[in-house]
């Protein structure tokens, strides 16, 4: 985290909205309360996790301060989701289905079998994953691990596994890894192909540099943030690829339902019928969830989300007793839990079909978001509160599913960039003083979004100008006190803070060694070619031949037109150079060493013009950890 700078006092304005927000929801309802703390078994005291150097990857005792009540700085309603999200340590679900929450963004999830236990969504770090078996074996004995479920490919459900197991034992069939049909590409891709910006992106909407704290981070509203430890992954040995499909691990008997194109791309849920248990992964949670999540990824598909969460009722509905997911709490009772599934279904088919519904009005997402409003039953249901996703920002995602980023009117069809744009404001308004002059009033007013809105504008234009960066940082922190969603809040804050002392970089990166590890050919090649700097290979034209010895295939990879493709098909002539390598050894080349030392030093054969190699990495511009976000 950066040094704390002292946070600015909270204006009236945002005191009335908390108030308001206090009359208006039902803060007399306990029930979550009892849910979150029941079947507790025991805590991890203290609990900061940490890493073989020592360094802290996950203190839960920071969020200590949430008790009472939220203090003006606080939305009531995201102090209360984030009460509930901190509360930590090991809990019964049912007889034989433990849960250790409380250790990292996600839950971890244990169910007993007739020799082991299986261990389901494995948190985002090896060391959080190693302390939750640790506090779940203090309590229900040393069993060993004789499965791992995978429910999609989001790194807080993998990146843990290796605190849980080995690859030796999942290599020796001691382990089966269970994950749905699609997990292992879409978890690399996610993470490798527009990696670098997701993570830069990731730092504001977990808040990783903010202090914890009623002005700083309070939680991200699915979880409190996410660990910053090793993040590994052991690729599936067993494909879910089709609804129904039952398996039996360790005596435990599972029914699959898949759900891609849901909160993931490749998605399943999980029944334990001798439990009448329903795992409902991330499909069903204690919020909207997002359709697109902020920091960047594929528009998710609620027309798809809605129709699984129906099939889900018909397939488990009449028998289940709880339902519970890798986030949050479960929900007890078949009654409560088909009511439950219910309103999270129609949640994303409300939001889906009324979009659409004004879309076809002519209605953009902007305005769409700012007119829908949730119908009474489910805006006061707390688990369809916007603390993850929200409803402005899911409903501008479904206008961008269905009709991209171009709103129809042609005044936005080719519009300046930001700089462009803030330097022509300045001087159509009379200099940056006088904006900042007429802001300063909103900013009085309440009128956060406008301010923010117009002295973005200067900073863009003069980003040294220090009243402008001033008025911006007071006006996103506003915003921050003021916001129900967690991910907003964080947003706001970090920027207020890179406003304020500087840039925080990307404090945790996905794209790790074994993530990396598990891309395809084809998808390494891809990696390479995304970072090849178009301009500066514009007169480069070579070929390179990879020969993968250990599953008799060749690839031709050809740079020419400022761009890099490759083709498996038989070619013909020589290419300028030829590496021949093991399939195990290939991901060498995705890690800059393309010096023919550093490839022969892997295992890596070369034949042919080797100086070619140098001509590759020579075009290369990898991601910018650093890049800039609220300056230019």
């Amino acid at each position: 985290m950066t040094d704390h700078i002292e946070s600015k006092p909270v204006t009236q304005t945002i005191v009335e909205h908390q108030k308001n927000v206090l009359r208006t929801l039902p803060f007399d309802d306990v029930q979550d309360f009892d849910d979150a703390t029941r079947g507790l078994i025991g805590k991890r005291l203290p609990n900061a996790i940490k890493a073989a150097d020592g360094t802290v990857v996950w203190d839960n005792d920071t969020y200590d301060f949430l008790t009472g009540d939220a203090p003006d700085s606080v939305n009531p309603s995201l102090w209360r989701q984030s009460r509930l999200v901190a509360e930590q340590g090991l809990y019964e679900v049912v007889e034989g289905i433990y849960q250790v929450r409380g250790f990292d963004l996600a839950n971890m999830t244990l169910i007993e079998g007739d020799t082991g236990v299986l261990v389901l969504d494995p948190l985002v770090t090896e060391e959080t994953a190693a302390a939750a078996l640790q506090l779940y074996r203090e309590h229900r004995g040393d069993r060993p691990v004789t499965g791992v479920l995978y429910t999609h490919p989001h790194v807080d459900h993998f990146g843990g596994v290796k605190g849980v197991t080995t690859q030796e034992d999942v290599d020796a069939g001691r382990v089966p890894v269970i994950a749905p049909e699609g997990f292992t590409e879409h978890a690399a891709s996610e993470n490798v192909y527009a990696g670098t910006a997701m993570a830069r992106r990731s730092a504001y909407m977990f808040g990783a540099a903010l202090p914890r704290g009623p002005h700083g981070a309070v939680g991200a509203g699915l979880g409190q943030t996410v660990s910053t430890g090793n993040i590994t992954l052991i690729a599936p040995t067993l494909d879910i690829t089709t609804t129904g499909q039952t398996e039996t691990v360790d005596g435990v008997r599972m029914v699959f339902q898949m759900a891609p194109e849901t909160e993931a791309p490749a998605e399943f849920l999980v029944y334990f019928p001798d439990h009448k248990a329903l795992c409902a992964a991330e499909d069903a949670t204690h919020t909207l969830h997002n359709l697109l999540t902020l920091r960047g990824a594929l528009v998710r598909n609620p027309h798809a989300w809605t129709h699984y969460l129906t099939e889900t009722i018909d397939l488990f509905g009449d028998d289940l007793e709880v339902v519970f997911a890798s986030h949050h709490w479960p929900t007890w009772g078949r009654e409560r839990a088909v009511s439950y599934i219910s309103e999270q279904r129609d949640l994303y088919a409300y939001l889906h079909d009324q979009t659409l519904r004004l879309i076809n009005k002519g209605y953009t997402g902007i305005e769409i978001a700012e007119e829908l409003t949730l119908p009474p039953a489910l805006d006061r249901a707390w688990h369809a509160r916007g603390y993850y996703g929200s409803v402005s920002h899911d409903i501008k995602a479904i206008y961008q599913r269905y009709m991209g980023w171009f709103d129809g009117n042609p005044a936005h069809l080719w519009q300046h960039p930001p700089v462009e744009q803030g330097k022509r404001y300045v001087e159509l308004v009379g200099g940056a003083d006088v904006i900042i002059e007429k802001a300063r009033k909103s900013f009085d007013e309440g009128d956060f979004r406008w301010v923010a809105e117009i002295i973005s504008h200067v900073v863009f234009a003069e980003p040294d100008n220090t009243s402008a960066r001033e008025l911006l940082a007071d006006t996103l922190e506003q915003l921050g006190y003021g916001a129900e969603n967690g991910i907003w809040r964080n947003f706001f804050l970090s920027g207020t803070t890179e406003l304020r002392s500087g840039k925080f970089g990307t404090p945790t990166v996905s794209a790790s060694a074994d993530v990396i590890a598990q891309l395809t050919p084809e998808m390494l090649f891809d990696a390479i070619a995304i970072q090849i700097d178009g301009p500066r290979a514009w007169d480069e034209k070579f070929s390179i031949d990879i020969v993968i010895t250990d599953a008799d295939t060749r690839y031709r990879i050809r740079v020419q037109n400022g761009a890099l493709s490759y083709s498996a098909a038989a070619q013909s002539g020589e290419a300028d150079v030829t590496l021949s390598t093991t399939r195990r050894a290939l991901p060498t080349i995705a890690t800059g060493a393309l010096t023919a030392e550093a490839l022969s030093a892997a295992g890596i054969e070369l034949t042919g013009d080797t100086s070619v190699l140098g001509r590759l990495a020579a075009l290369l511009d990898p991601g910018d950890k650093d890049f800039s976000i609220v300056t230019p």
